[in-house]
């Protein structure tokens, strides 16, 4: 079979096991979401082999989205680790055949600890199935493996189900975009939403020119302070500004550069943003506006940085 064959048939089983998992949403899913939501303990997702690494995931998007989880390998789970598990616990179970033994030795001290056990099974007539409190059903008609053997199609179900319950709990919680970043401080969205505009604002050697002045002037400016733009007036009165963008517009436009003036090209309207202002602020403002820099004001209206675009 050919390589662009191989990839077509494996999304088509995708596309079919994804329609296959919408006719199979039953109540248990909603049980399993209230569950968890009224839950005061953490989330505890327990998986072997693929099914224990779709389980780190699982259970790291739960964690990142407001719902507090932690994964447990059943290996070291009978060795101790199993003490992750306190009594207002939930655990999730993950196995296919819902007859994995290292799930299966689990159950003795999960029903002493009597902990709520959210089963991810595609057998619902299983050992696992039987012993939990509520089954997830991530049954697959065939794997994309072309021996039928390697978890692939029912990965991705799991997978589903997993995220569909994150993002079930964080409309359940009303999770923003503000407590997004509380988890992800290091992350570009964490960093906009909790940095504010003068933690990032370039304050030194801002580029003012005079009103009156040449347009020479506002070259050498823009190219001292490598900012893109030089700002016409003064901290007090901002008459406009300057970008490199007007100038090579002004540039195109004319036969004799020397001939161009300030006023001519001034954008007496710039778009600006509070220094108190967090970064998300900023970034919107020029993404809307397609622009790269934006110029900095405090609650006096006077000047006081210039703020560039970031990633």
């Amino acid at each position: 079979m050919q390589i662009k064959e191989t990839f077509l048939n494996l999304t088509k089983t995708y596309k079919n096991a994804i329609d296959r998992l919408e006719k199979l949403f039953d109540p248990e899913f909603e049980k399993a979401v209230k569950l968890i939501n009224s839950s005061d303990g953490h989330i505890v997702v327990c998986g072997m082999g693929k099914s224990g690494l779709v389980g780190r995931k699982i259970s790291a998007t739960l964690a990142s989205t407001g719902t507090p989880s932690y994964f447990l390998h059943p290996g070291e789970a009978i060795h101790g680790d199993l003490g992750i598990v306190q009594s207002k616990s939930i655990i999730i179970l993950i196995s296919y055949s819902g007859e994995t033994d290292e799930i299966l030795a689990l159950l003795p001290a999960l029903k002493r600890l009597k902990v709520k056990i959210i089963a991810m099974t595609g057998e619902l007539n299983s050992n696992l199935a039987n012993n939990s409190d509520i089954v997830l059903n991530i049954s697959v008609d065939k794997e994309a493996c072309p021996l039928n053997l390697a978890p692939t199609t029912s990965t991705l179900t799991t997978l589903i189900i997993g995220d569909a319950l994150a993002v079930s709990l964080m409309n359940l919680k009303n999770f923003k975009q503000e407590d997004f970043a509380l988890t992800h401080p290091g992350g570009s969205l964490g960093r906009r939403l909790l940095l504010s505009v003068k933690d990032e604002m370039v304050t030194q050697n801002l580029p003012f020119v005079n009103k009156n002045g040449t347009i020479k002037e506002v070259v050498l400016k823009m190219t001292e302070s490598r900012l893109g733009l030089a700002l016409i007036g003064n901290e007090e009165k901002l008459e406009g500004i300057i970008t490199d963008g007007d100038l090579r517009r002004s540039l195109l436009m004319s036969d004799d550069f020397t001939k161009i003036e300030i006023k001519d090209i001034l954008n007496k309207s710039p778009m600006t943003v509070y220094e108190n202002d967090n970064l998300q602020v900023a970034h919107e403002r020029m993404k809307e506006a397609r622009l790269q820099s934006l110029v900095v004001k405090n609650n006096d209206e006077k000047i006081v940085g210039v703020i560039q675009i970031f990633k």
